[in-house]
């Protein structure tokens, strides 16, 4: 009989630095996607995104990789690979953790738009990291859009004491818009992940 062995997904990996993000951490292979999800010449404001994941001791997490994705200024998804190559938003961004000396994620992109009537600017937000099989699934909205957020159906489910662990911190002091949202995987600042 033949011993079959554990595949990468069987495993706690994890892979991200070689496979993900090569060139983030300095491999000779091209990346697919980049912490940077809109070139500078895409209209909109540029903001930048700052944060950590925390593991349930408190600790940054220094191999966690995070991946984002959401609509440019205008509201609207990208659709299709030549498009995103045309225009300069690309609507996807993966950066790992490992580089940063604060363990820090780190992306470049511009304030989304509403995707529609109801739903705050916001950006879908994907984890991975050691231990976990399963990435993790959630929101992130921000801080200076107060009235969009209390309208918006996906965070109104969310118990209302709950609710600021999905949403950013514009970063006072800085010349770039900049937001921090940090990912907290357990304990009592917990973040809310979706079920999907």
């Amino acid at each position: 009989m033949t011993q079959l062995k554990q595949t990468p997904s069987q495993t706690v990996g994890p892979y991200f630095a070689y496979g993900l993000c090569p060139q983030q951490y300095n491999y000779d292979l091209k990346s697919l996607f980049t912490p940077v999800l809109a070139e500078p010449e895409v209209p909109g404001t540029h903001i930048t995104i700052i944060g950590n994941v925390f593991d349930g001791e408190g600790k940054a997490v220094a191999d966690a990789m995070i991946e984002m994705v959401q609509a440019d200024a205008s509201g609207r998804y990208v659709e299709s690979p030549s498009e995103a190559r045309q225009s300069g938003f690309r609507g996807f961004a993966r950066c790992g953790t490992g580089t940063d000396a604060q363990a820090r994620f780190v992306i470049e992109t511009v304030k989304p738009g509403r995707v529609d009537a109801q739903s705050a600017p916001h950006v879908d937000v994907i984890v991975l990291m050691r231990g976990m099989l399963v990435h993790a699934f959630t929101r992130l909205y921000f801080d200076d859009e107060a009235a969009a957020n209390a309208a918006d159906p996906v965070l109104a489910q969310v118990p209302a004491e709950r609710r600021t662990t999905l949403v950013a911190k514009r970063v006072q002091g800085v010349s770039n818009p900049t937001y921090r949202f940090d990912i907290h995987m357990q304990g009592s600042q917990e973040t809310v992940f979706f079920d999907l």
